[in-house]
């Protein structure tokens, strides 16, 4: 699926409704972002005569190496982070997302649906509401989107994980006794889950990190801040403060993870002492 979007008074304007490669002509010539969505072979190539590129497979954005992520071709820059997709549900999984600037246009490649593109979408439809004045402000607004929602998916962790250490520690019966009813394997699972989400937000966040520090030093960010000092300095900053919140979000997940692996070990030790508790029970029934 293809969409596109114009810039009009400083905010973006959609096209009318979701188009296909062969009809998006007219819309994608002087286009700000152009939104490929499960991007077909025929889209694919579309976007490779708008642009002049050559537009990465979902295989080539999943490589590990950064030079085969983060590169210059064809006048373009192309950045390839792992996101994060699907953060409120029980089975949450990393997926490449691309992003492809080339004079006013950016282009996003991506094979989920992050729930931040469809806000950051619907808040750049309203006057005001986020810059943007050129295609670089967009893939700014874009990766702040990203920084946000797994801040957001950060602060709920911690919550959860503190109602699990409510469970493993504090846990009590109605009349106010330690209680022998836990449920060790479903705390076991839910923080086994836990830990997986946090390892999928801290992978995120690095490679959000690198595509950052890649595009502040290219040397076509260079020359645009020749040309346009102004807006450049301040795309500059605005990369800098992200990086800033990357840096403490990834100290608050560190924090979650060994938190979460204290809470493993603690519940697997819990598990060792109820089972010590009934071998003595049968061997000093077996003495008796």
């Amino acid at each position: 699926m293809l969409s596109v979007y114009r810039r009009q008074d400083d905010h973006l304007v959609p096209a009318e409704m979701q188009v296909t490669a062969q009809s998006v002509s007219a819309e994608a010539a002087g286009a700000l972002w152009i939104d490929l969505i499960n991007p077909s072979r025929s889209e694919d190539q579309f976007i490779e005569r708008l642009l002049g590129v050559s537009i990465p497979t979902k295989e080539e954005a999943q490589e590990i190496e950064v030079s085969a992520r983060l590169y210059h071709e064809d006048g373009a820059e192309f950045m390839t982070m792992t996101g994060v997709s699907q953060l409120e549900s029980e089975a949450p999984m990393t997926t490449p997302i691309t992003f492809v600037l080339k004079g006013e246009t950016l282009v996003t490649i991506r094979y989920a649906e992050p729930k931040p593109f469809f806000t950051y979408a619907t808040r750049a439809q309203k006057s005001g509401a986020v810059p943007c004045v050129n295609s670089e402000q967009v893939m700014l607004g874009l990766v702040e989107a990203l920084i946000e929602r797994m801040a957001e998916a950060l602060e709920k962790s911690g919550r959860n994980l503190e109602r699990l250490s409510r469970q493993v520690f504090r846990h009590k019966s109605t009349d106010g006794r330690p209680s022998k009813s836990r449920d060790f394997q479903s705390i076991i699972e839910e923080i086994g889950a836990r830990g997986d989400l946090l390892a999928m937000i801290r992978e995120s966040l690095v490679s959000l990190n690198r595509l950052l520090a890649y595009h502040n030093v290219t040397p076509k960010a260079a020359a645009r801040s020749k040309t346009a000092a102004g807006p450049k300095k301040d795309a500059a900053v605005w990369a800098k403060d992200m990086q800033q919140d990357i840096a403490a979000l990834s100290d608050h997940a560190t924090y979650l993870a060994n938190k979460t692996n204290f809470l493993l070990d603690a519940t697997l030790g819990l598990i060792n002492l109820e089972q010590n508790q009934i071998i003595k029970i049968f061997s000093i029934a077996a003495a008796v």
